[in-house]
């Protein structure tokens, strides 16, 4: 059985996030997981669209009272994927920041776990 195309809203969101590369779309549990490079940077669920953040990026959408992802909003167990402000995802200029640093995390996170490995 061939595999389902993204959504309309995910096809946009890569569109719009094409300049920073090749972005490709993964589905998993109900939504879509966005990559560049075979790094995960960004999350869409319930047609939200989700950034990657750590200890460099996170106050960034902390600031403007940004909430984690909450994979199971009954639940109090967050991801460290935090939605762009949403007057970004009407203006490509201003959205691709907020992904550019997403992806800047998934960078961070690929050579702290590459380095954890040499050392084992």
């Amino acid at each position: 059985m061939p595999a389902r195309p993204p959504s309309d809203y995910v096809s946009t969101l890569c569109e719009m996030l094409a300049p920073l590369g090749d972005v490709h779309v993964r589905r998993m549990f109900g939504g879509y997981g966005l990559s560049i490079d075979g790094l995960t940077f960004a999350l869409v669920a319930d047609d939200v669209l989700y950034f990657k953040a750590d200890d460099v990026n996170r106050a960034s959408f902390a600031a403007l009272g940004l909430e984690p992802f909450r994979p199971m909003p009954d639940k109090p167990t967050t991801l460290s994927y935090y939605p762009p402000p949403d007057s970004a995802l009407d203006d490509r200029d201003e959205l691709l920041p907020w992904a550019r640093s997403g992806f800047e995390a998934a960078l961070r996170a690929a050579a702290k776990k590459a380095a954890k490995a040499k050392r084992q």
